[in-house]
């Protein structure tokens, strides 16, 4: 296997339903893919714990990692509206 290498979801579930319908073991399906034993088995537990929404791609984030992200920044923006409008006030009321 070439480092760096990167699979697409349906190559990553085919890989999975192989595991699950063949005869094979997981390490002989891993074999004939020419994957790593452990690149396998790691994407049978994210497809058996995340069900369809595994394998989303790198640089993506489940749903609510990514609603959780836009709202930590959102709130940051926010602070930061407010620090500058009470730094504002405390200047005009100096005055």
């Amino acid at each position: 296997m070439a480092t760096g290498q990167t699979y697409d979801k349906a190559f990553k579930q085919e890989a999975v339903r192989l595991v699950q319908t063949s005869e094979k073991s997981q390490r002989q399906v891993a074999e004939d893919l020419g994957i790593a034993m452990s690149t396998l088995s790691r994407w049978c537990s994210e497809l058996a714990a995340n069900g369809e929404r595994a394998f989303i791609g790198s640089g993506h984030l489940q749903p609510e990692a990514e609603e959780m992200r836009r709202l930590r920044r959102e709130n940051e923006i926010l602070r930061q509206e407010r620090d500058v409008l009470k730094k504002a006030l405390a200047i005009f009321s100096h005055r």
